[in-house]
């Protein structure tokens, strides 16, 4: 007998109705592991051989999937591989954060096939969405001109941005987009592009890319910290993201804290101490500075006596954080990832260990604890254009009730 090689996959369902979720099932399968035969995708997702059949031939006739040459293994029958076609599906993700705007094109396979970057001027969404909107043209033009396919399989926008979404916030307040948020953002880029929008705080985002290509890949219980210009987390909870009933889980900057010896007045949000806008302000740079990432890593690599007293403050107050959400969510691993140097980072990382005693604390661990994730400042957007294309062939169970999971509008 041939050895059965371990397959990852998510289980379908023979039940009626279901075709949907299965048709995502079979996508997510090729996608994680490659080039499959029906059997194997009928006994890694537990589908019918028929069931499995009849998907293959609607996905292939929707230029989903190609299948390859017979392959002939001993005495067996022949099979036929089948893989995902990257120009099946094209996505578009876009990033605003404070000072800039990105934008990154994939196709189904998650490739990067186009990308743009330009800084927002002062001002909020009046001014900025024009800047948003030819971005995104251009972006589709040059997407475009490498894949023609794309004209007509581009299966959607998404968008990340900072939260929290749908709360009362100072408009002045710097630390938040208050005008952002509270802009009809997903109406006006749907309206002006033609294309279906979803919304997603960066973390997700964040959060999304690692559980595609980065350390997070792999695991169906992980938590991403993202430590950009400000500080949140996405969830990945059984092996979908989980956003909460406004689309706010995992805003963990927003956790009041105080300094090590401080008193009860000095409670600060979380991000206030443990972030890249914490640090811009004792460096006294400009985060809109194009090449502050340049100069952070210059600073850190100089030993710097002011990044060093800022990376003991964060890494104390990340060390709590990390106990806190070991204990909440028990994942099989924390991310700490984000848009900062990878010099930075790694020395953040290193400062917050040891970690402080918890549940996660085992000796037959598989993972560690906590490990280091992508630290590329287009991380976010690689993650807000996967969610499109998961949107459309991810297996979740809301394919099989008929729901919609709440979040941001």
């Amino acid at each position: 007998m041939n050895e059965m090689r371990p397959i990852r996959a998510k289980s379908g369902t023979n039940q009626e109705g279901a075709s949907a979720h299965n048709r995502r099932v079979m996508i997510d399968a090729l996608r994680l592991n490659g080039q499959l035969s029906r059997a194997d995708l009928a006994r890694a997702t537990a589908l019918t051989k028929q069931a499995v059949s009849n998907i293959i031939e609607e996905l292939e006739g929707d230029g989903l999937v190609a299948s390859l040459a017979v392959v002939r293994k001993g005495r067996g029958q022949p099979s036929t591989p089948y893989r995902l076609v990257p120009e099946g599906a094209f996505a578009i993700g876009l990033q605003i954060d404070r000072h800039v705007t990105r934008t990154i094109a994939v196709d189904l396979v998650g490739t990067v096939l186009a990308r743009g970057e330009v800084n927002l001027p002062a001002g909020g969404p009046e001014r900025g969405t024009e800047i948003i909107l030819s971005l995104i043209d251009r972006t589709r033009r040059e997407l475009v001109r490498v894949a023609p396919q794309s004209r007509d399989r581009l299966v959607g926008l998404g968008v990340a941005m900072p939260g929290p979404f749908g709360i009362d916030t100072d408009p002045d307040d710097p630390w938040m987009m208050a005008l952002w948020q509270r802009f009809p953002l997903s109406e006006t880029l749907a309206s002006g592009t033609g294309l279906d929008v979803r919304l997603q705080n960066d973390a997700a985002a964040a959060a999304t890319a690692e559980k595609m290509v980065g350390a997070a890949h792999g695991f169906e219980q992980a938590i991403c910290i993202y430590l950009g210009y400000g500080l949140g987390a996405g969830l990945i909870l059984d092996g979908e993201l989980y956003r909460g009933a406004n689309g706010n889980a995992g805003e963990i900057g927003m956790i009041l804290t105080r300094p090590r010896g401080g008193t009860e007045d000095q409670r600060a949000p979380l991000e206030h101490r443990a972030s890249i806008a914490s640090l811009c302000k004792i460096l006294e740079l400009d985060p809109a500075d194009p090449d502050l990432y340049r100069h952070l890593d210059d600073m850190a690599a100089a030993s710097d006596g002011r990044v060093a007293d800022w990376i003991a403050d964060a890494a104390y107050e990340l060390r709590g954080a990390v106990q806190i959400l070991e204990t909440t969510f028990d994942p099989q691993t924390i991310v700490l990832c984000g848009g900062m140097p990878p010099g930075l980072a790694r020395r953040l990382i290193d400062a917050i260990h040891p970690l402080l005693p918890s549940i996660a604390e085992r000796r037959m661990r598989s993972a560690p604890r906590l490990q280091l994730g992508l630290t590329n400042p287009w991380a976010v957007a690689i993650g807000a254009a996967a969610e499109p294309i998961s949107r459309t062939f991810d297996p979740r169970f809301s394919a099989i009730l008929k729901t919609r999971t709440p979040g941001p509008s």
